[in-house]
């Protein structure tokens, strides 16, 4: 059979390199970086270079870059170490986040902070004059998105840099979809806090990254040992970050190409379902999303019977965000944008990566408008 993964934005095939990298790592370099005899020290080397390559895609120091389990812990780690800090005040997000974001933005509007949660219009787009008008006196951060991880729009994070920064409140973002993907430069952006993860960039899982500008003090969330300069406790995972690093260095050198390649297969994408098969709909910006992804809605059909029948063909894609798939209800983000039902039920996220070419793509829309055809023919929602 043939085999098509377009679930790129769930997570990401290891590159090879990276599983070469961490192998030997294992092998010859187990020591703890911790440790000061000489299998130590030999670990330390390997992880400052590893923090040294990802502080460079995005244009960061390497004495402002922190390992962590992943991206859900880098956004709990500033959300809550900057709140715990302060023990009081008013904090902004949006309705589209990520669940790392909002549910612990919500869990401290139950524990005495003020929380306000901006909408975004119909192409999953804030409003940099609605986050103006929403800053406070009290406001001490401002955590949104660089890019939707369901539909793929791209948030004006140059001008909300700008806001945040005139305003004098923190803005974390979570990049966790854009780093690898597009260009990510924190000084340009303005950005004081962000948050990444090694599986969406072909590295490994259980390991991510946060970015805390020089100056911004937090309070540890995970506290023991003081590893990390003391802002996060825990032997490092080494052989992860060390396959981070390797992936960092190889999205960065190859980032303008990937880009290229992504979008065109992912306007080819969307051009033969749109023009070829009837009653679909693009979600997302049309122009301001990242190269990679895909988001359409095929009315009259349960996305997720849709997803089965590719998957019985040998394409992989998604109803939504991976993290949140296992739930029937319709998507919280597409819900967000005003989507009417029928258009949110039959939405389906396709992320293009690694290992992709236009030959997958023709025959994902080939199979598309088969599966579509026969789906419409037996769903009782279909115009006779």
């Amino acid at each position: 059979m043939h085999k098509i993964y377009l679930d790129n934005a769930a997570t990401t095939p290891v590159a090879s390199e990276v599983i070469e990298a961490m192998t030997d790592l294992m092998k010859n370099h187990f020591g703890n970086p911790s440790s000061i005899h000489s299998f130590g020290r030999d670990a330390k080397v390997y992880l400052e270079n590893a923090r040294k390559s990802v502080a460079g895609i995005i244009n960061a120091a390497p004495e402002e870059m922190f390992f962590t389990s992943g991206g859900t812990e880098a956004d709990n780690l500033a959300i809550l170490g900057l709140a715990s800090r302060l023990g009081k005040g008013h904090l902004i997000t949006t309705a589209v986040e990520h669940h790392a974001v909002l549910d612990t933005c919500v869990y401290l509007s139950k524990h005495g902070f003020d929380l306000t949660v901006l909408g975004v219009d119909e192409y999953c787009m804030i409003d940099p004059e609605e986050l103006k008008k929403a800053i406070r006196p009290d406001t001490f951060l401002v955590s949104i998105m660089h890019a939707n991880n369901e539909v793929g729009t791209i948030n004006p994070m140059e001008e909300i840099g700008k806001i945040t920064k005139e305003a004098g409140v923190l803005l974390h973002v979570d990049a966790v979809q854009s780093v690898g993907k597009i260009p990510v430069d924190v000084k340009k952006l303005n950005i004081d806090m962000l948050s990444m993860s090694a599986h969406k960039i072909n590295g490994p899982k259980g390991c991510g990254a946060f970015y805390r500008r020089k100056g911004v003090a937090l309070s540890p969330v995970i506290h023991g040992g003081g590893q990390e300069r003391k802002l996060r406790s825990g032997t490092e995972n080494l052989p992860g970050i060390v396959g981070m690093g390797v992936a960092a260095d190889l999205a960065n050198s190859h980032l303008a190409e990937n880009m290229a390649n992504w979008q065109a297969m992912r306007d080819r994408l969307i051009d033969r379902v749109l023009s070829e098969i009837p009653d679909t709909k693009l979600n997302g910006h049309p122009t301001c999303r990242l190269p990679h992804n895909a988001n359409i809605s095929f009315n009259y059909i349960e996305g997720e019977a849709l997803l089965l029948h590719l998957d019985m063909e040998g394409i992989a894609c998604s109803t939504g965000s991976a993290c949140s798939s296992n739930s029937m209800e319709p998507s919280y983000v597409l819900k967000a944008m005003g989507l009417a039902d029928e258009w949110m039920h039959s939405a389906l996220r396709f992320s293009i990566g690694m290992g992709n070419n236009m030959e997958d793509i023709d025959y994902v829309a080939d199979t598309l408008k088969a599966k579509t055809e026969s789906l419409r023919l037996a769903s009782p929602f279909t115009p006779k």
